[in-house]
């Protein structure tokens, strides 16, 4: 059987770290019911986190990395899916536990595997990538709570990151008066060409230590985690609710009880991995009607699979902006 190109995590002899493009074939796949050629991947946080090893992202090696991918499915023993049928995965430990999107050539168990919405091609699903959906995930704790778009103020941290930027399209074009983070500011003109009605700097939402401070939004999307969360919980309206979703800033989280039991804040954890199919499918089909699909290919970049490496020490540099497809 032909060998197809993957970028394989192994752990050698001596414990040292290597990452490195490999030749795999379908018998070296663990079982699963179908077989699908991918056509696109994406570069996210975890990805690049993996690829350089500066997580312990991998929970056992050899690993095919890469959290998600889209492609054609070439071979199928489930009912669910038939050759030709255009499909996605994300999620479900995939570069953790599972093996991943950065093969050209995948075996996966049908119950990971879902169709690709007929609106997006593989290239603007994986434009939207873990990332995007992510973003969605956030957006629908918002609105399931009841914020109310034209009412409510919503504060995104990490607004010209994947996650971020995501987040703001979707959320300005629904009509919220979005407050965008930056620690970079010459990321302004970007986030307002996204529809931020705001732009601030990391210290411009410092609430200078207090666990309770002026009110000044309704919703957050934080990837950031650490201070600046703390920072966005004691800023936030009565009855309001923050979505955590990342720790760019750091996995730690120093605040008291006050804005949970006095202002009747909620604190909602966004986990992308293991969310039910039918949530995941909602997501999707919310992505398909309310995401800018012009202004995704704006704010994306396409880039050959063998440029993973260099690209993923320049996410973590914070040198890449927006969201970055790989083309396999």
């Amino acid at each position: 059987m032909t060998a197809t190109r993957a970028l394989v995590a192994r752990v050698t002899e001596g414990k040292a770290y290597a990452v490195g493009f490999e030749g795999l074939t379908l018998e070296d796949w663990p079982a699963g019911e179908v077989v699908i050629r991918v056509a696109h991947s994406g570069l996210n946080y975890k990805d690049a986190l993996a690829i350089t090893g500066r997580a312990p992202i991998i929970r056992s090696f050899p690993m095919v990395l890469g959290i998600d991918l889209a492609g054609e499915v070439v071979s199928s023993d489930s009912a669910r899916f038939a050759a030709g049928d255009k499909v996605l995965v994300n999620g479900w430990g995939l570069s953790e536990t599972r093996w991943g999107g950065y093969s050209e050539l995948v075996r996966m168990p049908e119950s990971v595997v879902q169709p690709l919405p007929a609106e997006f091609s593989t290239e603007q699903a994986m434009q939207i990538g873990t990332a995007g959906y992510t973003a969605m995930l956030c957006v629908m704790a918002l609105t399931d709570h009841g914020l109310q778009p034209g009412r409510d103020a919503v504060l995104v941290t990490g607004a010209s990151g994947g996650v971020g930027a995501v987040a703001v399209s979707l959320l300005a074009r629904a009509g919220f008066h979005v407050i965008a983070v930056s620690g970079r500011a010459e990321q302004e003109g970007f986030l307002r060409a996204l529809g931020a009605a705001e732009v601030l700097g990391r210290d411009a939402i410092s609430a200078g230590g207090r666990p309770m401070a002026k009110e000044r939004w309704s919703g957050v999307v934080d990837v950031a985690g650490g201070a600046l969360l703390a920072d966005a919980i004691a800023q936030t309206r009565y009855d309001g609710i923050v979505a955590a979703c990342g720790m760019a800033g750091g996995g730690g989280l120093e605040t008291t009880v006050y804005p949970f039991i006095l202002r009747g804040v909620t604190l909602r954890g966004v986990d992308s991995v293991m969310v039910p199919m039918a949530r995941r499918e909602r997501a999707w089909a919310r992505l398909a009607t309310e995401l800018d699909r012009g202004l995704l290919a704006e704010l994306s970049e396409t880039h050959d699979f063998r440029a993973l490496p260099k690209l993923a020490a320049d996410l973590l540099e914070g040198r890449l902006k927006g969201r970055i497809a790989v083309r396999l």
